[in-house]
């Protein structure tokens, strides 16, 4: 069963081509705590709209957003921490999915290199996952090794500055990270169409 992405409501969704059966998979990313222990897996019915009850893919604390690769059974997810390895920084975690039954096996998991990442993505060349840190301010790029695990950091920005409403926002809060469209120079937070995309999370 090859995953896709798509957003419903507050929950992470993937979902992928139909298999005879006229399935697809569905990822659920949350915040853990007493009710969730980490990424979870159902199967959604194309013809009727049904889902089956949520299963437990993967523990993985905080997965609060998921990215999948575009090509390869892999996906990511930020966990939204702001403590990892003693540094003040989250973390971004890597899994290889089995298509038979949906659980995802964990690969490595890595520091987003800022507090509280709450977005990420992998760009249309499959070889970079991309992350926002809301609370560290700052966006970072991780390359795709050819075993799915995410290496160092290949670039890494710090924002600074405030909002015009200081009292507000007192220092930068990257919510979103988006490569720029083919044709056009990097700007603003220009979007790209994707077949596979991700989204929030549930609580």
């Amino acid at each position: 069963m090859t995953p896709l992405l798509l957003t419903l409501a507050l929950v992470t969704v993937s979902e992928g081509a139909p298999t005879p059966s006229g399935e697809v998979l569905v990822y659920i990313g949350t915040y853990t705590g007493a009710k969730s222990r980490g990424i979870y897996v159902a199967r959604l019915d194309l013809a009727t709209g049904r889902l089956s009850p949520p299963e437990l893919a993967a523990e993985s604390e905080n997965p609060s957003f998921l990215a999948l690769h575009p090509d390869r059974a892999l996906l990511y997810a930020a966990n939204e921490v702001g403590s990892f390895e003693g540094q003040k920084a989250g973390s971004v975690s890597a899994f290889a999915i089995d298509d038979a039954t949906g659980r995802l096996r964990s690969l490595n998991r890595v520091s987003s290199r800022g507090a509280d990442p709450c977005h990420l993505l992998v760009d249309r060349s499959g070889r970079n996952v991309l992350v926002a840190n809301y609370s560290g301010g700052s966006v970072a790029s991780r390359p795709i090794g050819k075993d799915g695990q995410l290496e160092p950091a290949s670039a890494f920005v710090q924002h600074t500055g405030s909002s015009v409403t200081s009292t507000r926002t007192a220092a930068p809060s990257p919510r979103a990270i988006r490569p720029s469209l083919p044709s056009r120079p990097a700007r603003g937070r220009a979007t790209s169409p994707s077949t596979r995309t991700a989204s929030a999370s549930t609580s």
